[in-house]
């Protein structure tokens, strides 16, 4: 059976939106099945792939929402979809840390990369490859950058979800 993996936006990052990991799994489990695991404490849900996706999402965002109060988007992504990711990294020669997959819910709205290149500091890069929206941060890293939470969502017009490419690797690797 092939496994997924469901990401939490915004989760247990910045003292907000708390979820414990380890609670999160036990309400998950009911609908995402036994085999439920986590990997950090921000987000990542490892389940098998469910049949129907877009209900699991659904489910699992008003499931977060009750028992934690928090609404956060859930982007789920397939092993193979997280391996296309990978095999198609856009700036190969960026540092694991500082080069970003933001996962997206969907296709960003039209201009969206036009008006966020507008906003790039110096070494910053971005690239569009397919629902997934690389950045490079470079060296001054995500501190240094003005593609912030606020700016990304009003571009884009979609919900997304971020994971470095060390994260991303890692996730690859839970879903074999």
């Amino acid at each position: 059976m092939s496994r997924s993996v469901l990401l939490l936006r915004a989760v247990n990052v910045g003292g907000r939106a708390k979820v414990p990991m380890a609670q999160l799994r036990e309400v998950l489990a009911p609908e995402l099945g036994d085999d439920v695991s986590t990997y950090i404490a921000s987000g990542n849900v490892i389940c098998e792939h469910p049949s129907d996706p877009d209900a699991a999402c659904a489910r699992v965002r008003a499931l977060i929402a009750a028992e934690f109060d928090v609404d956060t988007p859930v982007i789920l992504r397939t092993h193979d979809a997280l391996e296309k990711a990978v095999e198609r990294v856009p700036f190969p020669e960026a540092s694991d840390k500082m080069l970003h997959a933001m996962f997206l819910e969907g296709r960003p709205a039209a201009g969206a990369l036009d008006a966020l290149r507008e906003r790039l500091v110096p070494g910053e890069r971005i690239a569009l490859v397919g629902h997934d929206l690389w950045i490079d941060y470079g060296e001054s890293g995500v501190q240094g950058t003005k593609l912030t939470k606020a700016v990304l969502d009003r571009a884009l017009g979609v919900a997304g979800t971020a994971r470095n490419l060390r994260t991303t690797r890692k996730l690859l690797e839970l879903t074999a």
